[in-house]
């Protein structure tokens, strides 16, 4: 790529993650995620060239064999044409605190075509099971000319409601052993599901799990005019098996959205809801300076001795905070 004269770093940084080169993507989402120079300066130059993308969250317990359909389903948009990018948001690793790389391990004969692009992101603590970063990559991955972004996450229960702000299609994948689909109605992953994926569906007892959930779901239907009422997909990842269904599937739930007008009404959930998480995250690092974390100490040992309440020395605080603004 030529470079003009009169362009700066970013210029260049921003135009090499238009034109797709994978070097600049994979080095602008470690600057992201660590908030490395002008990262946000970058996002900013980036966002206009967002929206293209179909995001399809990928969620479900551990053992549901949730990278082995990733993988396959990576095969199938890959060969329909599309340009596939993947977050597999990995647990935090206790000793480097970076990401546990089993899924690019399992993921690598895709990842080498050119058109696949995958990345593994510690969840670094975060309660949704998602990098606090990982929309921002979509983002930057969007700009690159990725159409699909598949991003799986860990197995984490309840807390995997995340996902669901983040995807514009949710795919939970349960497995017929287990109680699967009633441990999926308790931990809320029913709410959340725009679709089901029964995988491992060649074991004893798929017909009867996929029975199960089906009858679930028809419980929770309201009939409401224009909802969209999940289905049952039953898949072997190994296999392959039932891949082209789910994938058909998720083209049957975008479309629905789009004719109901949902799509846009879902994305603009996303982006209010992420504005409101960036101003809470940017106002929780401003507030907590080295003088208010000491006066918080000094106050502490009152709060262990019962004589005033952690209300009452948080009410104090930013009652402090305000006087000062």
């Amino acid at each position: 790529m030529s470079q003009h004269p009169s362009e700066s770093p970013l210029d260049i940084r921003v135009s090499a993650i238009l034109a797709g080169d994978r070097l600049a993507v994979t080095r602008s989402i470690t600057q992201i995620e660590n908030e490395r120079g002008n990262w946000k300066d970058l996002l900013s130059r980036l966002y206009p060239h967002t929206g293209r993308a179909y995001r399809i969250g990928i969620t479900g317990p551990p053992g549901a064999g949730k990278s082995t359909l990733t993988q396959r389903l990576i095969a199938h948009y890959r060969t329909a044409g599309h340009r596939v990018a993947v977050i597999a948001v990995d647990p935090t690793s206790p000793f480097t605190g970076g990401a546990i790389l089993g899924d690019r391990v399992r993921m690598q004969s895709e990842s080498m075509h050119k058109n696949v692009f995958i990345r593994s992101m510690a969840t670094r603590g975060s309660l949704g099971g998602l990098n606090t970063k990982a929309q921002d990559v979509c983002d930057l991955l969007d700009a690159a000319g990725f159409d699909i972004i598949l991003i799986e996450t860990v197995g984490v229960g309840q807390s995997e409601l995340d996902i669901a702000r983040t995807a514009d299609t949710t795919v939970v994948v349960l497995v017929p052993e287990s109680g699967d689909s009633i441990q999926a109605m308790k931990s809320g992953l029913m709410e959340i599901a725009d679709l089901f994926v029964l995988n491992k569906a060649d074991r004893d007892g798929a017909d009867q799990a996929v029975g199960a959930l089906k009858m679930i779901l028809l419980l929770r239907v309201t009939h409401a005019e224009g909802e969209w009422i999940p289905d049952v997909v039953k898949a072997v990842g190994t296999t392959g098996e039932g891949v082209a269904e789910l994938a058909a599937t998720v083209t049957a739930h975008r479309e629905h959205m789009i004719a109901q007008g949902t799509l846009e009404h879902r994305r603009a959930h996303r982006e209010r809801d992420r504005v409101r998480e960036i101003v809470e995250d940017q106002l929780r690092h401003s507030f907590w300076t080295a003088e208010r974390l000491a006066e918080l100490d000094r106050r502490l040992p009152r709060v262990l001795a019962r004589e005033i309440s952690p209300m009452e020395v948080a009410d104090a605080l930013i009652e402090r905070a305000e006087q000062l603004t």
